[in-house]
């Protein structure tokens, strides 16, 4: 059995899993059982242990993601959450490649909470075989008060591509050629149990590019959002706009619409993007795609989290974001 055919197999099952934990959840609701809400369980969590003038807001994304980029959240202490991505061809292709599936960039990740304010991941994508790792710090919590209005996080991650080049007579070609960095500020709002906002200033920096005129360091704004309309499914949104005069020239800013649906240990995401890419140079410096010319390509992410390390905070919870 090919490798095509086995991730193909894979990602069906993980899918089917996916919807039938929600299936199954949802059963064990109207069951009158003991079996918890995944939103009241998360509003027991907390980045400190609650005190009578301590309450911290709580999920404000149910996941660690947008969409393409990262939400102010964090896997609770000694959790793991393994991640895939999938971003398909263009819609445009037709039906001969199947509407861009036959198409497709794909992205295995772990990333990990080594305490409840400090997670770590790495990932391998198949965009030029691209590897990244990444570190997210928690340094401010919103309260519920509101006597600190939003949640800050800080996000750096480093990557290196992996792909065979094309070698140049009288050039060398370093391995810090290879090396990307990506710096953000998060600055997150939940406004209440229906709408959080996110802001996201992005430093990128690419090490080697096209040639001469092309910018090293490119700087972006990016916006994020999360509406819910049900008990387990919300609307979500991502734009980064990318700085003139700090971009790179002939790619388009990155624009993303999709629905998040929960489904107890885990969160499937679904969406539309003009973006394939899966890393913050790629998708934000790189994105070729122009949505107003069709470039349309269907995404999904799918994470599971599991308890490595049991706490007394983790201990029967379901959904560990922080």
């Amino acid at each position: 059995m090919n490798f095509r055919l086995r991730f193909l197999l894979f990602t069906v099952t993980m899918l089917l899993n996916s919807f039938g934990a929600f299936a199954q959840v949802d059963k064990e609701d109207t069951s009158g059982d003991n079996t918890e809400d995944l939103e009241k369980i998360l509003e027991k969590e907390s980045m400190h242990t609650p005190k009578p003038s301590d309450h911290y807001v709580s999920a404000t994304f149910k996941s660690t993601r947008i969409i393409d980029g990262q939400s102010i959240e964090n896997v609770g202490k000694g959790v793991l959450d393994f991640r895939i991505s999938h971003r398909f061809g263009e819609l445009s292709e037709g039906i001969k490649n199947l509407y861009g599936i036959d198409n497709a960039t794909t992205k295995f990740g772990f990333d990990y909470g080594i305490t409840n304010w400090l997670m770590a991941g790495v990932g391998r994508s198949s965009f030029e075989k691209e590897y990244d790792g990444f570190f997210k710090v928690k340094i401010i919590h919103q309260r519920n008060d509101d006597r600190v209005p939003v949640s800050v996080s800080y996000y750096s991650a480093i990557s290196v591509r992996t792909m065979d080049v094309i070698n140049i007579p009288g050039y060398t070609y370093y391995f810090s050629n290879r090396l990307f960095y990506a710096n953000q500020l998060l600055v997150a709002r939940k406004f209440n149990n229906l709408f959080s906002l996110q802001l996201m200033p992005t430093y990128l920096h690419y090490n080697l590019v096209e040639d001469a005129s092309q910018p090293n360091e490119v700087f972006a704004i990016g916006v994020g959002g999360r509406i819910k309309v049900s008990k387990r499914v919300a609307i979500t949104g991502e734009y980064y706009y990318n700085i003139p005069g700090y971009k790179l020239s002939g790619y388009n800013n990155p624009v993303s619409v999709g629905i998040d649906v929960e489904t107890g240990g885990h969160v499937f995401q679904l969406f539309l993007t003009n973006s394939p890419n899966l890393t913050e140079r790629s998708f934000i410096g790189e994105t070729i795609g122009d949505i107003t010319k069709g470039a349309i390509h269907l995404g999904f992410n799918i994470s599971r989290v599991f308890t490595i390390v049991q706490t007394a905070e983790s201990k029967n919870l379901g959904n560990k974001i922080w």
